[in-house]
């Protein structure tokens, strides 16, 4: 970023830094959907602010619209990018994992949440190609025209409608895993932790749906299941072997992870690893573990999205 940028941000007034800032948290909502990673996310956001700077400002007639695009380009580059590094990612990919510490014993602020900001439905946009996401979620998630699309992706109107209804058709029943945040999945999820961590595997393969499927994430610095773990005797003994080994090291946070109840576990005040439970009729269905440090270093400090 070049000083003549910077310098450029500098000079804008209040009236168009309180247009950026309106708009900041469905932005950065935009992008992290799109990366999968607060991070890079706020990164993008970033990057747009200084393009606000530097642009005629009195020459847009729809702020919002221009910094949706804006975001939607810089975001689609980067993806672009990450898609070909992730082909050679260790193990499963995960998002970079949403969490409130303040929201606990809040499940209606958790639920605030949408459905698109769950781990599984980000994981579900993993099969659909850089233009694909950004369609679907342009029209989809937060409601904008074909043509916006169309002008964020360099194609079409019709080309638009035809990326959205191949997104659509790949993300077919991913709806049919997302159940409502509430206390009693909040009290289900701790309950397990305290489970695992007890060696009560009997318990614990109680508690897991005989659909489970455990999803864990390392990248190349953590140690962590390299492929999914599917079932709840196999689910059950990998944890219950995990909690042996880290037994009174830790310490536990109860949270919400992407609307969905979970735990931050730490060891010296550092997370260590969070883990998130999709809870279907009083069982847990999805087991997600977030392992890779990098993708931990946001948590206490994450900004605010729609």
């Amino acid at each position: 970023m070049n000083h003549a940028t910077v310098d450029a941000a500098d000079t804008v007034d209040a009236a168009d830094t309180a247009v950026f800032s309106l708009e900041r948290p469905r932005l950065v909502g935009l992008a992290y959907r799109l990366l999968g990673s607060v991070t890079d996310a706020e990164d993008v956001v970033q990057e747009a602010w200084f393009r606000w700077a530097g642009a005629d400002r009195a020459a847009v007639e729809r702020p919002a619209a221009w910094l949706t695009t804006v975001v939607s380009r810089i975001g689609l580059d980067r993806l672009r990018a990450a898609k070909r590094s992730r082909t050679d990612y260790v193990g499963p990919w995960l998002p970079e994992p949403l969490v409130q510490t303040d929201a606990a014993n809040d499940p209606e602020r958790a639920a605030e949440l949408s459905d698109s900001l769950t781990t599984a439905f980000l994981v579900m946009l993993e099969q659909l190609s850089p233009e694909e996401r950004l369609v679907v979620l342009l029209v989809d998630v937060f409601g904008e025209s074909f043509h916006t699309a169309a002008t964020a992706v360099g194609r079409s109107d019709d080309a638009c409608r035809q990326l959205a209804v191949r997104a659509r058709r790949k993300l077919h029943g991913v709806a049919d895993h997302r159940p409502m945040a509430d206390a009693q999945q909040l009290a289900i999820a701790t309950t397990f932790v305290g489970a695992v961590m007890s060696g009560d595997i009997d318990l614990v393969r109680s508690m897991l749906s005989p659909t489970a499927v455990l999803v864990s994430d390392g990248g190349a610095r953590r140690h962590a299941a390299r492929r999914p773990v599917v079932g709840p005797d196999r689910i059950a003994r990998f944890v219950v072997n995990l909690g042996k080994r880290a037994a009174g090291r830790l310490d536990f946070e109860p949270v919400w992870v992407n609307g969905r109840p979970g735990v931050v576990v730490s060891i010296g005040g550092a997370p260590y690893m969070v883990t998130a439970v999709d809870v279907v009729d009083g069982q847990i269905d999805r087991y997600w573990s977030f392992l890779n440090p990098d993708k931990l270093a946001s948590i206490g400090h994450q900004p605010d999205l729609v």
